[in-house]
């Protein structure tokens, strides 16, 4: 009888032991998994802004979120200081400008990066846009956040002016 009864001991220890086993190399396999999305998500690539991109407005025309319809240079799309076709998606009520409506914008802040002259490179963390009228002013008269100096190239001189601070 004593026999038996360490017998089914040893089965219950070993059961015991195996789940553990079992339990800590699935355990093992799912933090890894974990790891390994979010090392792809870090390492996420960056793309141009095209068609039905979402951008945040950044200067006080009304606007808070567009939709790109179209970039107007390049096939791939646009970058930083290129000009898009965009349509109001989210606006502010007693705004100039009023959701639905399709206005001309500017990319003043990119998450794609962007390599200067010097070697450095210049990144976001966000894609935003500055509203402008069909001759090129801005429709707003602040223009908030970080803007490139590289608009200075694209002849965005206006936005340069109005922006609190250049990058």
């Amino acid at each position: 009888m004593a026999a038996s009864s360490s017998s089914s001991w040893l089965v219950r220890v070993g059961r015991s032991f195996f789940s553990g086993l079992c339990n800590n190399a699935d355990g093992l396999m799912r933090s890894t998994h974990k790891m390994m999305c979010n090392h792809l998500l870090f390492q996420q690539q960056r793309t141009f802004i095209q068609m039905r991109t979402s951008l945040k407005v950044v200067d006080n025309s009304g606007a808070k979120r567009v939709a790109c319809i179209q970039a107007l240079k390049g096939k791939k799309g646009a970058r930083l200081g290129d000009t898009i076709v965009c349509s109001v998606k989210e606006a502010q009520p007693g705004g100039k400008v009023k959701k639905g409506e399709v206005h001309y914008g500017v990319v003043v802040r990119a998450a794609m990066p962007r390599g200067r002259c010097d070697g450095s490179e210049v990144k976001f963390d966000d894609n935003a846009v500055v509203l402008i009228n069909k001759h090129g002013e801005p429709i707003g008269t602040r223009v908030f956040g970080p803007v490139p100096h590289e608009l200075r190239k694209k002849k965005h001189v206006k936005i340069l002016s109005l922006a609190e601070h250049i990058a």
